[in-house]
C-alpha cells in the first residue's frame, strides 16, 4: 500500500491506503450522475467537486434531463466539471433523438459540443440498433470531435426504470453478442463501453455475476464501465476486481466508493482487503 501523499491532497495522510493514480485517470474511473433522480443545481455540484473533486472523473446526465434546463444552466454544469478536470457525458438520450432522423442527430451533436459535453453515450436499451448502425454512430460522434461511449446490456428495455416483471418478460440477450459489439465499437474508435446494470445486478432475482465476469474477460477491465449506483453492487465489483474497476455511481456515493477503493473503510467482507501497491 501507499500513502500517495505526493499525488493527492488528503488529511491524515500518515495512514496507508491503496494506490490511486492522480487525475486524469484511465483506470479506476468514477463517473457520477448529474441531476435526474435528485434535482440539484450548480451550487450543489460545486460543493460536490469542492469536497470530492479529486475522486470524480466525470459526470453523466441521465434521461435527457439536460433538455429540461436552459442552455446557460447546462453549460454552467459543464464549466464546473471542466474546472475540476472532469468530463461531461450526455447519458443515453440519443435513443430519443434517433427517432427523428439524421438531421436531428447532427443538431444534437452540434448542441452537445456547444453545451460543453465531451462524451456522447450511445445507448441501445430500447431501440433495435444493428451493429452496423452502432458503428456508424461511433464514427459520426468521433468526427464531431466528441468521444463515443456505447452503452450495451443484456436486458431489452433497460435504462428506463422498467419493473422487474416487465424486464423478465422481455428475456435477456446473448452475452457473446454484447462482447462482439463492444469489441467492434472499440475498434471503430469508441472510448469505453458502458455496461447496463439491468439483467446483471439490477431488477433481477439473483445477480448475474457470470455475465459481468464474461464481459470483463472478453472486453477487458480497462475498456468497460459498470453501472453500480448501489453500495452493495459497487462493493462487489471492487471486492472481486480490485480498485481499478470503472464504475458509475450516484453523486452522493463518491466518498463511500472512494473510501472502499483506498481501503480506509469497509464492512465484514472488505475490511482491510483492498490492496494495490504504488
Amino acid at each position: 500500500m501507499s500513502t500517495d501523499t505526493t499525488q493527492h491532497d488528503v488529511s491524515f495522510d500518515f495512514v496507508p491506503r491503496a494506490h490511486r493514480p492522480a487525475k486524469p485517470r484511465s483506470i479506476g474511473l468514477t463517473e457520477i450522475r448529474a441531476p435526474y433522480y435528485s434535482t440539484f443545481g450548480t451550487r450543489h455540484l460545486q460543493d460536490v467537486f469542492d469536497v470530492a473533486g479529486q475522486w470524480v472523473d466525470g459526470i453523466k446526465w441521465a434521461g435527457g434531463s439536460f433538455a429540461l434546463l436552459p442552455r446557460e444552466q447546462v453549460r454552467a454544469f459543464s464549466d464546473i466539471a471542466h474546472e475540476h478536470d472532469a468530463y461531461v457525458s450526455s447519458g443515453g438520450w440519443i435513443e430519443t433523438v434517433l427517432r427523428y432522423g439524421p438531421d436531428a442527430v447532427d443538431a444534437y451533436l452540434k448542441e452537445a459540443k456547444e453545451a460543453g459535453f465531451d462524451v456522447i453515450e450511445i445507448s441501445t436499451g430500447f431501440i433495435m440498433l444493428p451493429t452496423s448502425g452502432l458503428l456508424r454512430l461511433v464514427e459520426k460522434v468521433t468526427k464531431a470531435g466528441l468521444k463515443a461511449k456505447p452503452e450495451l446490456g443484456i436486458q431489452i428495455g433497460s435504462g428506463g426504470d422498467s419493473t422487474e416483471a416487465e424486464l423478465a418478460a422481455e428475456g435477456k440477450k446473448d452475452i457473446g453478442d454484447l462482447i462482439d459489439r463492444a469489441q467492434k465499437a472499440l475498434d471503430a474508435g469508441a472510448e469505453i463501453i458502458m455496461i447496463e446494470s439491468e439483467g446483471i445486478t439490477e431488477n433481477v432475482v439473483e445477480w448475474n455475476t457470470g455475465a459481468a465476469a464474461s464481459i470483463i474477460n472478453g472486453v477487458g477491465l480497462e475498456n468497460v464501465m459498470f453501472e453500480a449506483a448501489d453500495p452493495l453492487v459497487f462493493e462487489w465489483y471492487v471486492k472481486n476486481y480490485g480498485n481499478e474497476v470503472n464504475l458509475f455511481v450516484d453523486h452522493s456515493q463518491v466518498l463511500q466508493l472512494e473510501g472502499l477503493r483506498q481501503n480506509i473503510w469497509g464492512n465484514k467482507s472488505t475490511w482491510g482487503r483492498i490492496i494495490n501497491p504504488a
